[in-house]
């Protein structure tokens, strides 16, 4: 059955996301694939686009670092959490390089994972990615560290409990 925006449309499970994955990969179009409908308008074709990404190999999605700032303004912009949360995650998994750094995206991260309103999913994306993005500077990474001894620790879930605390360890990387 060919990939369409009709059946992205209609595919609300986690076998029908390891469906189109696997049809993905026998492409070989990751690209394509994500161009033709990650940014898709109707949020549950995007959804379900990005869900099926998320089941690739980090080195099957690094050809996607082509749409690295397209990922990034699409995560920071979309006002759908799960669309918001699958495009962190596949950003998540592409290499991060310190000329990939921008700063409207830190500043994003920094909001998102101390914002107790957010999921906790977006949240721990959000500290993880600001993580990688001040490890290429030492003055972002304090500031990193104050903002997290700064978070009200008792009012965030164990996830986040937890990541920060591997990220205070040295734990996390």
């Amino acid at each position: 059955m060919a990939i369409t925006s009709e059946r992205l449309n209609q595919t609300f499970s986690e076998g029908g996301a390891q469906e189109i994955y696997q049809e993905i990969k026998a492409k070989g179009d990751f690209l394509g694939f994500a161009q033709r409908y990650a940014f898709d308008t109707d949020y549950r074709v995007a959804r379900t686009a990005l869900w099926g990404l998320t089941k690739a190999k980090d080195e099957e999605l690094s050809e996607l670092k082509v749409i690295y700032n397209e990922l990034i303004d699409q995560a920071m912009q979309t006002e759908n959490s799960s669309v918001r949360r699958l495009t962190l995650n596949i950003i998540e998994k592409l290499k991060m390089n310190e000329d990939d750094l921008r700063t409207d995206f830190l500043d994003f991260c920094f909001e998102h994972m101390v914002s107790i309103e957010e999921f906790p999913g977006i949240q721990t994306l959000c500290m993880k990615l600001a993580f990688r993005m001040c490890t290429f500077y030492p003055e972002l990474m304090d500031e990193l560290k104050r903002t997290l001894e700064a978070m009200e620790i008792d009012y965030y879930k164990p996830a986040i409990k937890c990541l920060r605390k591997r990220i205070f360890c040295g734990r996390y990387k």
